[in-house]
């Protein structure tokens, strides 16, 4: 059995963050100390692993729990259900990339615009007049 500290030096993470993790019911520690001491099991350490490494790949809090219950069932659960979850995620990442791409697009085209001497003042700097100007003839 480990103490917090002891669980948080192996897993390479902080005391509050196992206790964030409790919180958010991803941890339970496997008991108590006379002491009232929270004492985690090898299971525990497992657990945390598992979290980390979910973390890692992008998986919300939500996911992640997720997760965590249906390994807890496996057997009352499909392997579907579990592509599931990252198929979702793997399609967000995929919008979120595309959303990027297009900004990116947008910036770039509004950067080239602009000529960014260091000697002319903004007053008619290209990028300024594009974002304020709402579309409107004047």
């Amino acid at each position: 059995m480990y103490l917090i500290g002891q669980l948080a030096k192996l897993c390479d993470v902080s005391s509050d963050t196992l206790r964030f993790y409790e919180k958010n019911g991803l941890l339970r520690p496997a008991g108590r100390s006379e002491s009232g001491y929270r004492l985690y099991s090898e299971d525990d350490k497992s657990r945390v692993k598992f979290i980390l490494r979910a973390k890692a790949i992008g998986l919300s809090l939500d996911e992640i729990r997720e997760l965590l219950d249906i390994r807890l069932e496996a057997c009352q659960h499909s392997c579907a259900e579990v592509k599931a979850i990252t198929q979702a995620k793997l399609d967000e990442v995929d919008r979120k990339m595309a959303e990027l791409k297009r900004i990116r697009t947008a910036l770039k085209k509004l950067n080239d615009a602009c000529c960014g001497h260091a000697d002319d003042d903004a007053s008619h700097c290209s990028i300024l007049e594009a974002l304020a100007d709402d579309g409107e003839a004047h």
